[in-house]
């Protein structure tokens, strides 16, 4: 069995990298597991980094952790102060062994300045009450705020135990639940329901402190309780935590719920036949158990094993309940297979379930016979080129419908079925697929991030062109992967075996292997050996040289006074962490700023995107005028970017499509691809992490920049635009040799 591996680039987007530490020793080591346990069941939703500091004891001794919990690190430290000098991570949250997790502590994951802790009332004869931050207190420690003179403060190393200038404007000061002390509690006083973190300064069954006790009590069990109590939370938990809880208690004591449970955690990490060799057993053929065949049926598909998968959902469609979900996956299995008979007859059978289900409508309009219409004129197969992409229907992703498109006018004007046979990328390349692109006088595949694992899984390739080694080698015409670009997020999970040895095939088998930067060459060559890395090549989107391609192409003379902002929000976990809520607000900042100088709005790629214009609104009262651009043709989204002042977009193609038309553009950068695509061009100064902490002050200065001397900022874009252009006409111009001319 292939492992999953998490492809962390951190470093490319500022993702912020955040952590648990606890420094013990031996004689503080049994605290632990208590205070772990507390952590996952009061947020369970939390699943980051857990790191051990330690003076050199024995590995085996963290085994009772690692048992809990799926991110555990050890390392060996000096003392406490180590917790300031963690390399790797930029956010740390210091714990102490003496502690217990009793309530909600997300406001500490999303702090961004300084280090939070929590000023502790101390008496002394000599000084009288003071307010003084404890060595072994509770500590949010942003690394970028804290040098040599913070840290030995803050470590009780100073040899001074009042208040310092080193913490002079690093320290914020907590709310006293963060770290609440246990003396407080004398005479058996109850803990207080709003405390988050308690924190024990005698022994944990001292006399007088009985509530205290108590309430850490809660959390000292076995590891099965623990699993068992995990599992049984209500609301959200965190998919890593839940795949390592689930399984032993699976194991223990089968249940057909619990099954459920983890083969939808393995099935959203892409660990797709770990979660039938769950569920199937289970299962069997129960009609009791709708939403599990339903569950098993997706995973059998994303595996290709697609009979199998047929008769799960078809098991699960004879709930009322489940129908009419259980029949759009039917619909998209029967197309995938090439069958748009049967999968137009399944979304009708969906829709009689349910008239206003989405998905089966979605299925029933793309499957419907197309009525009579004026056939182009008919060109032999041998003088066509085939044409391997996604092809974006309805209201898709805008960027995936401008795509194809300008990949094809890469090879000459005419885009349409004349000279063009569309092999949509999803559906399973069969004997009849082979035959019909054999018949071509060459394939094209891409372009776009087909080298993505999850968006339409398939257990082929592993990633988006469904098509069996042994098919793929037996493509007997040219074949040019053009422009395709590699689109894991930073920590994404995938498996790379299936995914690195149909890559090789593809490699092996192209007269062109070119991808549309060169993060994503470096990452597709890591994967392959060694003779086969010099074959990938550099091959610009060609939506980024959209004035070169587009027939009767006019620079604007004049342009709307208009600024369009973009954002995303597939796989959101991933690009925004614990700062959607920084990143919201700092926007919001940078969007009041421009609004005094030009017509701000919201360029909507697909109708999710529409959250950000809901929650501005919602959150920091600012409405902005959307502009829907999965309603809009190719034509008019070109326009729309080409007569703007500037775009300021989260999405690749939000980027990539304007500057293709000379239009400035400033990247948000959640996703490796922006910061490939901008280092390409030699401008990473045009793109901004989400992360940023001061994102709303530098986006308004850069985007006030370009609007201060709109000519030169567009003069820059066609600058940077010339060398994609000259690659691009040099691969062509190889390209035409390789196919043949028409």
């Amino acid at each position: 069995m292939s492992h999953s591996c998490a492809d962390d680039r951190s470093t490319v987007t500022g993702r912020r990298r955040i952590a648990f530490a606890v420094h013990t020793d031996e004689d503080r080591l049994p605290g632990l597991p208590t205070l772990l346990r507390s952590l996952a069941l009061t947020n369970p939703g939390v699943c980051e980094d857990f790191v051990v500091l330690h003076p050199g004891l024995p590995d085996s001794s963290f085994d009772a952790l690692r048992r809990l919990h799926p991110r555990v690190v050890t390392r060996r430290a000096d003392g406490r102060a180590d917790v300031f000098r963690l390399e790797g991570y930029d956010t740390v949250v210091a714990l102490d062994p003496a502690m217990v997790v009793l309530g909600d502590i997300g406001e500490l994951l999303r702090m961004r300045h300084g280090v939070g802790a929590v000023p502790q009332l101390l008496c002394d004869g000599r000084t009288g009450e003071r307010r003084t931050v404890l060595p072994d207190g509770l500590l949010v420690v942003q690394r970028a705020d804290v040098d040599d003179a913070v840290a030995a403060r803050l470590a009780g190393t100073d040899g001074d135990g009042g208040p310092d200038a080193a913490l002079e404007g690093v320290l914020v000061p907590l709310d006293a639940r963060y770290d609440f002390l246990t003396r407080r509690l004398h005479d058996d006083t109850p803990v207080p329901a709003h405390v988050a973190v308690l924190h024990f300064t005698g022994p944990f069954d001292e006399p007088g402190y009985g509530p205290a006790a108590e309430a850490r009590r809660r959390f000292e069990m076995s590891d099965e309780e623990f699993r068992a109590a995990y599992c049984a939370l209500p609301g959200d938990k965190h998919p890593d935590l839940l795949a390592h809880c689930a399984p032993p208690l699976l194991r223990a004591r089968p249940s057909l719920g619990l099954a459920r449970t983890v083969a939808d955690v393995y099935r959203r990490q892409g660990r797709y036949d770990e979660a039938v060799d769950v569920l199937a057993p289970v299962v069997g053929d129960r009609l009791d158990a709708p939403r599990c065949q339903e569950t098993l049926g997706v995973c059998l598909m994303a595996l290709s094993r697609y009979d199998e998968a047929e008769a799960r959902l078809l098991l699960a469609a004879a709930s009322p309940d489940v129908a009419p979900r259980a029949f759009a996956q039917l619909a998209r299995l029967a197309w995938l297979c090439g069958r748009e008979e049967d999968a137009h007859a399944y979304a009708r059978e969906g829709l009689d379930a349910d008239p206003t289900d989405a998905g089966c409508h979605s299925w029933y309009v793309r499957t419907r016979p197309e009525g009579p219409r004026e056939q182009p004129e008919p060109v032999a197969a041998a003088d066509q080129l085939a044409h391997v992409a996604l092809f974006a229907e309805g209201q898709e992703n805008a960027g995936d419908k401008v795509l194809p498109e300008a990949v094809r006018l890469c090879f000459g004007t005419d885009t349409g079925p004349r000279r063009w046979y569309r092999q949509p990328v999803h559906r399973l390349v069969d004997e009849a697929a082979l035959e019909e692109l054999n018949a071509r006088r060459g394939v094209v595949v891409g372009g776009g991030g087909l080298f993505l694992p999850d968006t339409s899984p398939n257990g082929n390739s592993h990633w988006q062109w469904n098509v069996p080694d042994d098919v793929l080698a037996r493509i007997t015409v040219p074949l040019a992967v053009f422009a395709v670009g590699y689109n894991v997020f930073d920590g994404q999970l995938y498996r790379r075996g299936r995914f690195a040895e149909s890559l090789r095939v593809l490699v092996e088998r192209s007269a062109f292997f070119g991808l549309r930067n060169h993060g994503s060459i470096e990452r597709v060559r890591e994967l392959l050996p060694e003779e086969l890395r010099d074959r990938v090549r550099y091959q610009p989107c060609p939506t980024t040289v959209a004035r070169h391609l587009v027939p009767g192409w006019l620079d604007p003379a004049e342009r709307d006074d208009t600024v369009l902002v973009n954002c995303a929000y597939d796989r959101a976990g991933l690009r925004f962490g614990h700062d959607y809520g920084h990143f919201l607000a700092q926007t919001a900042v940078a969007l009041r700023a421009l609004r005094d100088r030009a017509d701000v709005r919201y360029a909507a790629h697909m109708p999710a995107d529409e959250k950000f214009v809901h929650d501005l609104r919602r959150e920091h009262g600012i409405a902005l005028p959307v502009e829907q651009l999965y309603d809009m043709s190719n034509d008019a989204i070109r326009d729309l970017y080409r007569r703007a002042r500037l775009v300021i977009g989260m999405r690749g193609h939000a980027g990539m499509i304007p500057f293709g038309c000379g239009t400035p553009i400033l990247s948000l950068v959640s996703h490796p691809k922006l910061a490939y695509f901008l280092s390409d061009i030699g401008r990473p100064e045009w793109g901004l992490s989400v992360h940023d902490r001061e994102l709303g002050a530098r986006l308004a200065e850069r985007a006030a920049a370009v609007l201060d001397d709109h000519a030169a900022a567009v003069a820059d874009v066609h600058g940077a635009q010339k060398f994609l252009w000259e690659t691009t006409r040099s691969n062509l111009d190889e390209l035409r040799e390789t196919f043949g001319r028409a």
